[in-house]
């Protein structure tokens, strides 16, 4: 029966959902910003005259877009709201969450309902975590190569197989790769050109079927082999995540490598990008010393990439 693991990492809550070894689906929160299913109390700080949408700030300072007010909401007023959405990193600019009148109680964000363990089964975070970062999915004939833009998330069918085969082929690799990276909102899928509509409706019940139980709609393909497909979307996926925000994002797989150290030894030398030394925020490094119960040192390296950071214990 497939269950949702959970492991709290520093600067970041990993959850995976798990079925005989085997992960079905993904989740990545950082801790500290608004998050859908979220309800408190905030401020209202701007609001147009006459519309019912506005701006709040929250109790830790971030704001959220603000619709459906009612019209006795004034500026400067308390009013307790619920998260719809987490901001959304992209390049050049940030996305502010988007939140609506509540009168539910205060709660924070739900999360996973699965269990949370001290460390995830050997191995598979760190699948899911590199075929984020490289955005790429591999199946027998071919590749996706899945990129986020503004506007909606981008997937690329490629492969040495007849159109119609690579479509087909590449549909259960679809059907993972949106549910691993945890996609949502709108993301528009690139199939080779199909001239028959025979064939096109082939690859639409392949998908259809694949995605059963996804909530979400979508288009038939065109005559242009694409296909768009719209979902609920609450949170950055983690394809977004870690292509907006790369080296934070490396900085978090670096402390959890270094978590993973066995070696003896009373130091952990860090070797990393320099990028990636400057978004490991010192708490973080505090944590990871009470967590190891070790010092911890530094050595900066430019000719490494920026996922190329590693640990290693020191002896005396």
């Amino acid at each position: 029966m497939a269950e949702w693991l959970i492991e709290r990492g520093i600067g970041e809550t990993r959850a995976i959902l798990v079925d005989g070894g085997e992960v079905l689906a993904a989740r990545l929160d950082w801790p500290g910003a608004l998050a859908a299913g979220q309800v408190e109390d905030a401020t209202l700080i701007a609001r147009a005259a006459g519309s019912r949408r506005g701006t709040a700030r929250f109790a830790k300072g971030e704001e959220a877009l603000v619709d459906q007010l009612p019209q006795d909401a004034r500026e400067g007023s308390s009013i307790r709201l619920k998260v719809l959405r987490s901001a959304l990193a992209e390049a050049g600019r940030l996305k502010r969450a988007q939140a609506r009148p509540t009168s539910d109680a205060p709660c924070p964000a739900p999360g996973p309902d699965g269990r949370t363990i001290a460390r995830l089964p050997a191995g598979l975070w760190e699948d899911v975590w590199s075929e984020a970062w490289l955005g790429q999915f591999d199946f027998a004939g071919g590749s996706l190569t899945v990129t986020p833009t503004p506007a909606m998330t981008v997937i690329d069918i490629d492969g040495d197989l007849p159109p119609r085969g690579l479509a087909l082929a590449a549909v259960p690799a679809l059907a993972r790769a949106i549910r691993l990276m945890d996609l949502g909102g709108s993301i528009a899928i690139d199939f080779p050109s199909l001239a028959d509509k025979a064939d096109r409706q082939a690859v639409d019940a392949a998908l259809a079927a694949a995605l059963q139980g996804w909530p979400h709609e979508r288009t038939a393909m065109n005559g242009f082999g694409l296909v768009q497909l719209v979902a609920r979307l609450e949170r950055p996926s983690l394809l977004h995540r870690l292509a907006a925000q790369r080296a934070s994002a490396a900085a978090r797989m670096l402390l959890r490598r270094a978590e993973l150290v066995t070696d003896p030894g009373p130091e952990l030398l860090l070797t990393a990008h320099p990028a990636v030394r400057a978004a490991t925020a010192e708490e973080w490094q505090i944590e990871l010393s009470r967590r190891s119960g070790r010092r911890i040192r530094w050595q900066d390296e430019a000719g490494l990439a920026l996922d190329g950071g590693f640990a290693q214990a020191l002896q005396p």
